[in-house]
């Protein structure tokens, strides 16, 4: 398969599963905040579900692609600057999955795997490992992507700009 026909895959199956939270204004806020580097935090969502959905094809093994986008979306929906300590408060890394997932279930319907993809996804900081096969491949999407993003750009670049 080429690469070209690959991205289109990972870029129409986040659209499709995600279309409500990347459509929704509240989600779009996100944008303004730094996550990493120079890469807003709904750059790196996009970039951690472009991530979880190659790895998921990779492994063939059967996932919930809608859980997997969804999850992955809402993984970092703290709503805040984190870089702003009044504002983000003590313990960023550890406590941040707790409003993501406050936020999230505010703003959408999640189901059981999205919530448990939410509230774990900062293992193995958090020592509560994920539940279900789609949290663990946002863990590991989750780590590859801000390693990334603190050195160059996010991955999949072109895509997070048409999804944005």
């Amino acid at each position: 398969m080429s690469k070209a026909k690959r991205k289109r895959i990972i870029r129409n199956t986040i659209n499709f599963y995600g279309a409500d939270i990347l459509d929704s204004p509240r989600y779009h806020f996100s944008d303004k905040n730094i996550q990493h580097g120079d890469v807003s935090v709904m750059e790196h969502s996009i970039s951690v579900a472009c991530v979880c959905v190659r790895l998921a094809k990779l492994t063939h093994l059967k996932h919930d692609y809608s859980a997997l986008v969804r999850g992955s979306l809402l993984h970092d929906y703290f709503n805040y600057d984190w870089h702003n300590k009044e504002e983000a408060g003590k313990l960023h890394g550890l406590r941040h999955a707790d409003k993501a997932l406050k936020n999230a279930a505010d703003d959408f319907a999640i189901n059981p795997i999205e919530a448990n993809m939410i509230a774990r996804h900062m293992f193995p900081l958090n020592i509560r490992p994920p539940r279900y096969r789609e949290g663990m491949l946002l863990c590991i999407a989750d780590k590859a992507c801000a390693i990334k993003e603190v050195f160059s750009k996010p991955f999949y670049d072109d895509i997070i700009k048409e999804l944005k």
